[in-house]
């Protein structure tokens, strides 16, 4: 009889993904889509690197494969709106899928899903960023870097993996930074190397707790990431949360 660990430890192996890109992709869909990055960028360009879930030991076959981190120069002139609004234009002058999402512009490419994340980077020796948020016509300012070590020292990197499945099995619009920092958060006095208990006890803090809850961004405390979401996308979370806590079988609540 399979315990409710190893059952939900063989979800998380059915549908993680390595860390690490794999060559063909890194050479038939990474690199000219830096390439053309670049193109678009010119001299205002600072750095690309692979960001997300992949950073962080999280991603899932099931979601986005990729995320690139498009960093700009501080000195960079135009509006983060201009920047957000360009590459997309120029990404799909190239005959590319796109579709604007908050802070990143989602593609097709090469048989993957791929996030560019444009950002200008601030003055000085750090890697704050500010980032256009899409959604609410507005701007935020976080540092990626900070986000992928917290992520990646939590120790709840199962649990995550886990409710990132959950999410995307119920078509759930839920942020994944904002997905992480809440998993941290309800998990905050829980044991670890328990991650059935662990995912239980976050569709309960999701079911009860997370609609009021403010989770601010720990690299920028003025940068709310509870905003990311209105209020009824939040209660729908909470209330397929509290349907699958209420489901008998673990092959009801995550499959």
């Amino acid at each position: 009889m399979m315990t409710s660990d190893e059952y939900v430890r063989r979800i998380i192996a059915k549908y993680k993904v390595p860390n690490e890109v794999d060559a063909l992709t890194q050479c038939f869909v990474v690199n000219p889509l830096i390439n053309m990055i670049k193109e678009w960028a010119g001299d205002c360009l600072n750095d690309i690197q692979i960001s997300g879930s992949r950073a962080k030991g999280t991603a899932i076959n099931i979601s986005s494969d990729l995320d690139l981190f498009v960093s700009l120069k501080s000195t960079t002139n135009n509006t983060l709106k201009e920047i957000y609004d360009s590459l997309f234009s120029y990404i799909s002058s190239k005959g590319i899928n796109c579709r604007k999402q908050n802070v990143s512009i989602g593609i097709n490419y090469g048989g993957h899903s791929i996030d560019l994340v444009p950002g200008k980077k601030h003055v000085g020796n750090t890697n704050d960023h500010s980032l256009y948020r899409n959604k609410k016509n507005t701007w935020t300012q976080t540092n990626i870097h900070k986000h992928i070590s917290i992520v990646k020292n939590s120790g709840r990197l199962e649990e995550i993996i886990l409710l990132k499945i959950w999410r995307k099995l119920h078509n759930l619009d839920f942020p994944s930074i904002y997905l992480e920092l809440v998993t941290i958060e309800a998990l905050r006095y829980k044991n670890k190397n328990q991650p059935a208990a662990n995912f239980l006890s976050t569709l309960d803090y999701l079911k009860d707790n997370f609609v009021e809850k403010i989770i601010k961004d720990p690299a920028n405390t003025n940068n709310v990431i509870s905003d990311d979401l209105y209020k009824y996308e939040k209660e729908d979370i909470a209330k397929k949360a509290k349907e699958s806590r209420n489901e008998e079988y673990w092959e009801k609540i995550i499959w």
